[in-house]
């Protein structure tokens, strides 16, 4: 019945994970589907190859942020 409705109306994504400030994870609210941003901008299905691409950016980006932190802390 989920997926009917999805059929009908179209799928009611909402953000399921911020990756970094530009690439996001998605999901349907309805029946789940997921899905994500790829290089190029592009709304496409979530994959376990973008799932460990997405789990890279996250810990590429989250290292960034915290050496920046840290960076600032030591200047002030």
């Amino acid at each position: 019945m989920k997926n009917v409705l999805c059929s009908l109306f179209g799928h009611e994504y909402e953000v399921s994970k911020n990756v970094t400030y530009h690439v996001k994870e998605y999901r349907c609210k309805r029946c789940n589907s997921e899905m994500t941003i790829d290089g190029n901008g592009k709304f496409i299905p979530l994959t376990p190859k973008f799932k460990e691409i997405n789990s890279v950016l996250n810990r590429i980006h989250n290292k960034r942020l915290e050496r920046g932190r840290k960076i600032l802390m030591v200047n002030h």
